[in-house]
């Protein structure tokens, strides 16, 4: 039987709280960095490539989240990330119009240069490219819209492909490839679920499924439980608290870790069901 893990968008707080839950659900007995596909959307790309690389979860976490002397100052264009966040929210838009949308958005957002940008995300992850295991990182076409994923046959650095995927739109610049630029944070999904159909058994975890629209796509989920045992796992009400208001806010990472710890051990029951191949609606 094959497994996924698919991690989504969260900002760096999403980070936290996704190696806090694999630390937490494997001292309950449910090691998910076992997975044979790893699916990884903006804070999920991060995760996904430490753990795809072979990284520890324990070691992972302890990767520099603060900013440093040497990392450029985060710049957002509110006036234009608010008419982002509302078109995302708008469940009465056609989704191609809302990422198009969007991505002019950030391609018109003053928020800071893009190479510094990506050479700081790039120093918190020391890989030397991409890994053996199987690993999708999505990204969204900031002129078409048009989403896209990239895997070890793309061709495309593995940094760049992080640092596009973890491009929030208005908050930090898009990440030129191959001579496209592209964003994500989630643009066409909080989880892209739907890139581990054909697994026999997934496990999602998805920090903005109760704070955003399309955070985790219920269409999504509905799919690949027609041919897969699926469990989602949202944040807690302790995680919630421990995020604050600001997902982006890097002094949250320790808080937020431990309430990712203590909220895989409470869940790892349930999750074991789906992870030993006994399919669960959890």
């Amino acid at each position: 039987m094959t497994s996924a893990l698919v991690l989504g968008a969260g900002g760096i707080t999403g980070i936290a709280w996704q190696l806090g839950l694999l630390i937490g659900l494997r001292d309950g007995g449910v090691d998910l960095t076992t997975a044979d596909l790893v699916v990884g959307t903006s804070a999920g790309s991060v995760t996904g490539a430490l753990l795809a690389a072979g990284w520890d979860p324990v070691d992972a976490a302890k990767i520099e989240a603060q900013p440093g002397a040497a990392d450029p100052p985060v710049r957002p264009d509110w006036a234009r990330g608010a008419q982002a966040y509302a078109l995302l929210n708008d469940a009465g838009r056609d989704p191609a119009a809302v990422r198009a949308g969007v991505g002019a958005l950030a391609l018109a957002a003053d928020v800071g240069a893009e190479e510094p940008y990506v050479a700081s995300l790039a120093r918190r992850l020391p890989l030397t490219g991409w890994p053996a295991r199987q690993l999708r990182i999505t990204a969204v076409d900031a002129t078409t819209g048009d989403p896209v994923v990239w895997d070890r046959t793309s061709g495309v650095p593995l940094d760049r492909a992080v640092a596009a995927s973890c491009a929030v739109p208005c908050i930090f610049p898009p990440v030129t490839i191959n001579g496209r630029r592209y964003v994500d944070g989630g643009v066409r999904s909080g989880t892209n679920a739907d890139l581990a159909a054909g697994a026999d058994r997934v496990v999602v975890l998805a920090p903005l499924a109760l704070v955003r629209m399309r955070g985790a796509p219920a269409e999504e989920l509905a799919a690949l439980r027609e041919r897969s045992a699926v469990a989602l796992v949202a944040p807690d009400q302790a995680t919630v608290a421990a995020i604050g208001p600001n997902v982006l806010d890097p002094y949250r990472w320790e808080p937020v870790i431990r309430a990712g710890v203590a909220q895989g051990r409470a869940v790892s029951t349930d999750v074991a069901q789906v992870w030993r191949g006994r399919p669960t609606a959890a």
